[in-house]
């Protein structure tokens, strides 16, 4: 019985390597775009290294020594941090921080998302609307404070002679905490919601009109599709949006400055107001500077964990 013998497999001819001329080229190719990409990249990278890094290793190094700003610094260790973890008004400045934060973040991101979706549909004067919104993020933060002072002046404000032609007394804006903490979370509000709202604006024009229509032949509500399409489309600038203000929160200086000073007793004092005070006002800047530290990583550890939580941030929408 003849065999068949099946025709022996050959394995794949090599591919010749590229002559040593074109291997240059590719090399010198890939060089000129490295250069052309770092060449780029430098401005941005030198600005940030002059006016982030720089400052950041510098805080560090000074959150470590006595200085007054006036003499030549000394050597402390972990004598700031242990002063901070010890000192009353500064867990205060925490617990404020916190509460400004929680009052403010989720209220000024929902009146954003609901102006968004009002001036994303026909009304007449839409962009007359959009504008007055937005006004209060083009003045200035010590502007816009100043503003709020007169509005919620105790005796002359505006705010309190609204409440008293419906037989409602003066508040204390200025000498009770409450209110006081109560007055800055309104100007905030004001003054952000514009932000929100345009950040909202743009994530709503960038999602496609064919899904709503697809949502209403199936019957879907007006609720139903924001729920189920609108704010999952959003989530990228939910996730924007939520990083910046929290941010913006913990930052935030120039109304509490203006408007309260931090008082009346600390009731309103925050981190980083509390740290300008001590620094400035104290001379105790290598304890400012501990308290600057302790704030950035407060911010740095909350992004992280919002990024390795946030599952919706680069959905398309």
């Amino acid at each position: 019985m003849a065999t068949v013998t099946s025709p022996a497999r050959t394995s794949p001819a090599a591919k010749p390597a590229p002559p040593p001329g074109r291997r240059r080229t590719r090399s010198a190719a890939r060089t000129r775009e490295a250069l052309a990409a770092w060449t780029m990249l430098a401005p941005n990278l030198t600005l940030v290294t002059v006016f982030l890094l720089v400052p950041l290793v510098m805080a560090l190094v000074l959150s470590f020594q006595y200085s007054t700003g006036l003499t030549s610094p000394t050597w402390a260790g972990l004598a700031n941090y242990r002063q901070l973890v010890a000192d009353p008004v500064f867990w205060r400045t925490v617990a404020n921080t916190a509460v400004f934060c929680v009052a403010t973040v989720p209220v000024e991101m929902a009146m954003g998302l609901g102006l968004a979706l009002l001036f994303n549909s026909v009304m007449p004067a839409r962009p007359v609307w959009r504008t007055l919104v937005y006004l209060p993020m083009v003045i200035s933060g010590v502007a816009t404070a100043l503003i709020g002072t007169l509005m919620f002046d105790e005796n002359i404000g505006l705010l309190n002679k609204l409440i008293g032609t419906v037989g409602i007394g003066a508040l204390p804006w200025q000498t009770d905490g409450t209110a006081a903490m109560g007055s800055v979370i309104l100007i905030t509000l004001w003054m952000r919601v514009g932000f929100n709202m345009v950040i909202y604006l743009a994530g709503l024009q960038g999602i496609s009109p064919e899904l709503y229509e697809a949502a209403r032949v199936e019957g879907a509500s007006w609720w139903q599709q924001v729920r189920n399409i609108t704010v999952p489309m959003l989530g990228p600038s939910t996730f924007f949006l939520l990083i910046m203000n929290v941010i913006y929160s913990f930052q935030v200086f120039d109304t509490v400055f203006v408007m309260t000073l931090g008082g009346p007793g600390h009731a309103t004092d925050v981190m980083i107001t509390y740290a300008y005070r001590n620094g400035f006002e104290g001379r105790q800047q290598g304890y400012a500077a501990a308290i600057g530290i302790v704030l950035y990583l407060l911010v740095m550890a909350f992004t992280a964990l919002q990024w390795r939580f946030s599952r919706n941030r680069d959905t398309v929408g």
